[in-house]
């Protein structure tokens, strides 16, 4: 599933929800699913750490929707390469 299918289907999904709820609360659950995905990536099985991170983009699409942000053109910033040497893999100073 692409960013605009995904994105789309969240809206389907929790969109109403999420306009009701506001964004202060769905960032609020996003943050919390954050923590979660934490303790997946250092506690966690692989099985964990899916749910999680499905969990994290299925929360950030929300905050992304209820922003007016389209994930597909945010993610363009990234297709050419690194978005400040514009190089791929980056090549920035990492001092």
């Amino acid at each position: 599933m692409d960013l605009a299918a995904f994105q789309s289907q969240m809206r389907a999904l929790y969109g109403d929800r999420d306009r009701q709820r506001g964004t202060a609360r769905t960032f609020a659950w996003f943050a919390e699913e954050c923590g979660e995905l934490s303790r997946a990536l250092f506690r966690g099985t692989h099985a964990d750490r899916v749910t999680e991170f499905s969990d994290v983009l299925a929360w950030l699409t929300s905050l992304a929707d209820l922003s007016g942000v389209d994930l597909a053109d945010a993610a363009q910033r990234y297709a050419s390469g690194c978005p400040r040497c514009h190089a791929a893999p980056c090549r920035c100073d990492r001092g």
